[in-house]
C-alpha cells in the first residue's frame, strides 16, 4: 500500500520545443494557488531554460535520455543537457518529490494520453479515477530501456502526460485546456488518496502495452519510405495482417507482416525520424482496477 503523496513535481519543457506544458508551467508559477491542494506541495519546474529559450527539442542531447543512474554519476558526462540531468536529479532528492509529472505533447494522433513505465497498483487506480471523467483517455505502457532513463524515472511514483497531434513549436488551445484539467483532476486524486475519500470500487481499465518499435524502411540511413495515408493519423487503431504501413517513393505498398490485432501510436512522429522510430506497436489488455484505500 502506497503511503501518502506529500510533494509532487510538475515538469514542462524537457523538450524546448513542446510548447503545451511550457505555457502550462508559466501559468503554474504566476498562478500557484491553481495548484494548491490540501495534503500537497507541487513544485512547478520547466525542464530544460536554454532548449526552452532557442525553441528546440534540445541543445546537445536529448534531456529525457540522461536520467540513466550512470549517466548521473559518470562525471565525464558534461554536455548541456546531462549536466542539467544531474541538476534535477538532486533537486527532486533535495525537495523530497514522491510524485511527478512530465508534460509532453506529440506531432502523432495521440489525443490525451498517460504513459506509464510500471502497472503498480496505485497508477492503476490513478488512471482508472482519470479515464472515468476523461472518457477519450489512453493509458499507454511503454518501459524505457536502461540506458535511456526518462526524467520520470527520478521518483518510484509518476507519469508522462502525452498530448497531440500539435506541431512542434506550436500551441494548440483545445489540448491545452484538456491538459490543464487533466492535471487538476490528477492533483485532486492524490488529495482525495491522502485523506482515505476514494470509494472502494472496481473499473476496467484498458492499457495499451508497447512491444515493439518499427523504423522507416531505409537504404544505409536514408529513408526511402513514408507512412502510408491510410495509417496516418489512426493511432490507437487496429491493425493486422496485411494492412499497409508504409509507400515508398516510386509508390510500393509495404504491409504489416506481423500479429493480428495491434495497436500504433507515435506514428510518424516527427522527433523520432532521428531514433529510428516510425512507430510502435502495442497490444491492448483489458485490466480490472479496485480502489483502496489507504489502511
Amino acid at each position: 500500500m502506497i503511503k501518502k503523496i506529500e510533494k509532487v513535481a510538475l515538469f514542462g519543457g524537457t523538450h524546448g520545443n513542446e510548447l503545451t506544458g511550457i505555457y502550462l508551467i508559466k501559468k503554474f508559477l504566476k498562478n500557484p494557488h491553481l495548484l494548491k491542494r490540501e495534503t500537497l506541495k507541487v513544485f512547478p519546474f520547466l525542464s530544460n531554460p536554454k532548449a526552452i529559450e532557442l525553441s528546440v527539442r534540445y541543445t546537445e542531447i536529448d534531456l529525457n535520455r540522461c536520467f540513466a543512474s550512470e549517466d548521473i554519476e559518470n562525471l565525464d558526462n558534461i554536455l548541456y543537457e546531462q549536466l542539467l540531468a544531474k541538476t534535477i536529479h538532486q533537486k527532486l532528492r533535495d525537495n523530497q518529490i514522491n510524485f511527478l509529472v512530465d508534460i509532453h505533447s506529440t506531432t502523432s494522433a495521440m489525443g490525451l494520453t498517460i504513459i506509464l513505465s510500471d502497472q503498480n497498483d496505485f497508477h492503476l487506480q490513478l488512471c482508472s479515477y482519470l479515464s472515468l471523467i476523461y472518457p477519450e483517455l489512453k493509458v499507454l505502457y511503454y518501459v524505457s530501456n536502461e540506458t535511456n532513463k526518462l526524467l520520470r524515472s527520478n521518483t518510484e511514483l509518476g507519469l508522462t502526460i502525452e498530448v497531440g497531434a500539435i506541431p512542434q513549436g506550436v500551441l494548440e488551445a483545445e489540448l491545452f485546456i484538456k491538459t490543464e484539467q487533466l492535471i487538476y483532476s490528477l492533483l485532486d486524486f492524490l488529495d482525495k488518496y491522502n485523506h482515505n475519500e476514494i470509494e472502494k470500487k472496481s473499473h476496467n481499465l484498458v492499457v495499451y502495452e508497447v512491444f515493439e518499435r518499427i523504423d522507416y524502411p531505409r537504404d544505409g540511413e536514408e529513408v526511402i519510405a513514408m507512412i502510408h495515408p491510410n495509417l496516418q493519423s489512426k493511432d490507437y487503431q487496429a491493425i493486422n495482417f496485411g494492412d499497409p504501413l508504409f509507400i515508398t517513393f516510386n509508390g510500393e505498398i509495404i504491409t504489416y507482416q506481423g500479429d493480428s490485432n495491434v495497436y500504433p501510436v507515435f506514428i510518424n512522429e516527427a522527433a523520432y525520424y532521428e531514433k529510428s522510430i516510425a512507430m510502435c506497436l502495442t497490444r491492448k489488455r483489458e485490466i480490472t482496477v479496485t480502489f483502496n484505500p489507504i489502511q
